[in-house]
């Protein structure tokens, strides 16, 4: 480990080794691997995977049998290979340098169960631009829109398969336009709020490939009430999954 890394002990005892001017590890990540849909015979890949920390929750809880975590930056990948061979993962962990733009069946050997992504939240070019190039490409679409993220879980999809996906509240309108247009329906849907009396900060949605329309909006999550967790985060962080009132009736 050189000076621009970190090391830390996150949820389901995994080690997780991340670069301190990268992103790191928070709710998002944790909340989109306790959402997706799980397939312990399957076979998925999480694009944009950065330190593969979702790959490894998901590899943690015996989700799927091999899980293929693309990342275009080298330095990432590399992370992604230690953090799998350090929890004893690596088995499960497959890390893959390659751009999500140009992904295809033969880079992970045929149509997959389910792809998940945690895509940059930003458009290229909106807000201020980060001095760090990691950051820069893990926050802003710099290396594919969510057009493109929706479209390379399409390609690589079986019929039937699930996308999973956590995204900004305000770019809904545009996720869900991506994901129709790749022809993965939109079937299940959760807003995130910190607490009751705020905007909403996160959204997770699941589509499938082929599927007819109709959506399961669930109720909100709430991360806090009364100034502590609220019931529904605190059943997540103990179980590593959302209650059964968050999957489809």
């Amino acid at each position: 480990m050189n000076a621009r890394e970190k090391k830390e002990r996150i949820n389901e005892d995994l080690v997780l080794t991340s670069m301190t001017d990268g992103l790191t590890f928070g709710t998002d990540a944790y909340l989109l691997s306790a959402y997706i849909r799980p397939r312990p015979s399957g076979r998925a890949v999480d694009l944009g995977a950065g330190t593969g920390v979702i790959s490894l929750l998901c590899a943690a809880k015996n989700r799927f049998s091999r899980i293929y975590a693309v990342e275009i930056q080298p330095a990432f990948c590399d992370l992604i290979r230690r953090n799998a061979e350090e929890n004893d993962l690596d088995q499960t962990v497959v890390p893959l340098c390659r751009d999500v733009r140009l992904l295809s069946l033969d880079d992970v050997g045929g149509e997959v169960d389910a792809v998940f992504a945690n895509p940059p939240y930003m458009r290229a070019g909106a807000g201020e631009g980060n001095l760090c190039l990691e950051k820069e490409i893990a926050r802003h679409e710099v290396c594919g829109t969510i057009a493109d993220f929706c479209c390379a879980a399409a390609r690589l999809l079986k019929y039937g398969g699930y996308f999973t996906v956590v995204f900004r509240p305000d770019r809904e309108a545009e996720l869900l336009c991506a994901m129709t247009t790749a022809g993965l329906q939109p079937k299940r849907m959760t807003t995130v709020y910190a607490t009751k009396d705020h905007v909403p900060c996160l959204l997770l949605c699941e589509a499938k490939k082929g599927a007819a329309p109709g959506m399961f909006v669930t109720k909100p999550l709430l991360l806090y009430e009364n100034g502590t967790d609220s019931d529904e985060i605190r059943y997540i962080y103990e179980n590593g999954a959302f209650h059964e009132q968050y999957q489809k009736p």
